[in-house]
């Protein structure tokens, strides 16, 4: 776990971003964690499947990179 620093420092780097560029940066770098995994991502986030599925989708369509499921790590 992350001293209280370090937290801090975290907090701080996302202050003035908008929330849908942070949501959706957690969520493309919690896919890229579980290779792709959709399952184990959504469970990770706490939302839904479908939820993660719908931003996904709507990630792909912006052109965003979406990690594919069996994705390694980099």
């Amino acid at each position: 776990m992350a001293d209280a620093g370090t937290e801090h420092a975290a907090v701080d780097d996302l202050v003035g971003l908008p929330v849908a560029e942070v949501e959706r940066d957690l969520i493309l770098a919690t896919l890229r964690e579980t290779r792709g995994n959709r399952t184990h991502a959504a469970h990770i986030l706490g939302v839904s499947i479908r939820t993660l599925r719908n931003k996904i989708a709507a990630y792909a369509a912006e052109g965003h990179d979406v990690p594919e499921p069996g994705t390694a790590v980099h």
